[in-house]
């Protein structure tokens, strides 16, 4: 991993483990595994890596846990395999953040990517109409925000590779999958077609506005260009309470 997030973290690939540096703390990773998410799946039966992507909650340096924690803010990190699931990249299955009891609201991520290619794919609503459906592509070092209540999907953008990636998240964090199982999936397919993504729409949605673009800056919410998002709260530990506490940046999300 070239990109440096801020703290001593690495990843062994043969035990599917991240590796923690002097100082850093971080838990034992849990592994998603593709018979987790095959029925979100383009082909429910194609075959793929068994394990897909580790996740490990919680993360930082030990002089930071505090100063996180008092703000309920978490920090995750992850890492996806390489290889294909059929026709499709390695990628999540979709949901939506969960109502926070803490602040009484779905909240946002910010993602910085460290290794790799991904694409955020996000959708607007959950529902039969999917509203705007935006993949965003981004490589080491670009960050990309997902808005609150939007479904969203991390995709492997290079298949012959790994990817790994930070976020910045709420504390008492969940998971909402429902209406994206009772749909099949997200509204549009990553499927690998001539060493690009092709997007096949999904027909048990209704209706959507599909668009790629790249990653890009976020002045609007204070978020610095080139540097680490670890880095960005050690220098000022309140840039990410629209993290835990969304409201308090109703009007970006108004414009997302």
């Amino acid at each position: 991993m070239d990109y440096y997030p801020g703290f001593d973290i690495s990843f062994d690939n043969a035990t599917h483990e991240f590796a923690y540096g002097k100082g850093v703390y971080g838990p034992k990773s849990e592994l998603r595994l593709l018979d987790d998410i095959r029925p979100s799946l383009e082909d429910p039966a194609c075959s793929g890596p068994e394990v897909l992507y580790s996740i490990a909650m919680d993360v930082g340096r030990e002089t930071d846990r505090d100063m996180i924690v008092e703000r309920n803010l978490l920090f995750g990190v992850v890492w996806y395999s390489s290889g294909s699931m059929g026709e499709e990249p390695v990628r999540s299955q979709g949901h939506i953040h969960a109502v926070s009891p803490s602040c009484n609201d779905s909240t946002c991520e910010v993602y910085e990517i460290w290794d790799g290619e991904a694409c955020i794919y996000m959708q607007q609503f959950s529902g039969d109409d999917a509203g705007r459906c935006i993949a965003v592509h981004a490589k080491a070092g670009d960050v990309v925000v997902v808005p609150p209540g939007w479904v969203h999907a991390t995709i492997n953008a290079k298949p012959d590779s790994n990817m790994i990636f930070g976020a910045w998240c709420v504390r008492d964090y969940g998971f909402e999958y429902q209406n994206v199982r009772e749909h099949g999936g997200i509204a549009y397919f990553p499927v690998l077609r001539d060493g690009g993504l092709y997007w096949k729409t999904n027909a048990r949605y209704l209706s959507s506005v599909f668009c790629e673009c790249g990653a890009r800056e976020y002045p609007e919410l204070g978020i610095e260009a080139g540097v680490p998002i670890y880095s960005q709260f050690c220098n000022d530990p309140d840039k990410f309470l629209f993290v835990s506490n969304p409201q308090i940046a109703q009007d970006v999300w108004k414009r997302a």
